[in-house]
């Protein structure tokens, strides 16, 4: 892959007529068993996240970039922006219930991610911004932690895009130069609710389009180690 002028365009038709979001592609379930395990009351503490998937195309892109910085998750965390990070929560109902009007209160918009940016020295994280979008992404976060999903971080909330976790010191800096440049932009359309199994595996269980009810597409899954497990990360 080069490093020069990187960019990638995704935004080339309407929100109504967006591609649904890549919000995780491994190991495909039965939507039916997923949404069955779920449709009766559950009062045990479970861990939850929301993220904003990416159209596949440009999450490939960026998965591609991942994996050229020598990160070992690239091939099992997909491309995302994280809304609500590792969040324990005893009723999830409750949870369905929050979630599902928040989602109902947003409108579809416009994502623009442009430049790198890190976290380091705290965290050995390189990311890309998030430019068009930020403050959607803020005021859905502010929505989504409150209820069932209150609790205190240790982190102010700053949406990003990960590309570079927990490598060696070169590679974060590969990462933040060669990707300064890259600039895509797409309609968001939808977010979806994930549970944190007991095999470590992140469970798509609802991907929830914006304005209207649920659509139930549950079934999706991916694994553990999501660089995303503080705010800051």
């Amino acid at each position: 892959m080069s490093s020069g002028n990187v960019t990638a365009r995704g935004g080339a038709f309407s929100a109504g007529q967006a591609e649904r979001p890549l919000a995780g592609r491994f190991e495909d379930q039965s939507g039916q068993d997923a949404a069955a395990d779920h449709a009766v009351a559950r009062s045990e503490e479970i861990s939850v996240g929301v993220i904003l998937g990416f159209p596949a195309g440009i999450a490939d892109e960026l998965q591609r970039w991942r994996a050229s910085f020598g990160d070992p998750l690239a091939g099992v965390v997909p491309a995302h922006i994280t809304l609500v990070t590792t969040t324990p929560t005893r009723d999830w109902e409750a949870t369905l219930r929050h979630v599902r009007e928040v989602a109902r209160g947003q409108n579809p918009f416009m994502v623009t991610i442009a430049g790198t940016g890190t976290f380091r020295p705290v965290s050995p994280v390189v990311f890309i911004n998030v430019e068009d979008g930020f403050e959607e992404c803020v005021d859905l976060h502010r929505k989504l932690q409150q209820g069932p999903l209150h609790r205190d971080l240790p982190f102010a909330y700053h949406p990003h895009v990960t590309i570079a976790h927990d490598v060696a010191p070169e590679s974060l800096d590969e990462a933040e130069t060669v990707l300064q440049n890259y600039r895509a932009t797409f309609p968001v359309v939808s977010m979806g609710l994930y549970e944190h199994d007991a095999d470590g595996i992140w469970q798509l269980r609802e991907e929830l389009d914006f304005g209207t009810e649920t659509d139930n597409r549950a079934g999706t899954s991916f694994t553990d180690a999501d660089p995303d497990t503080t705010e800051g990360a």
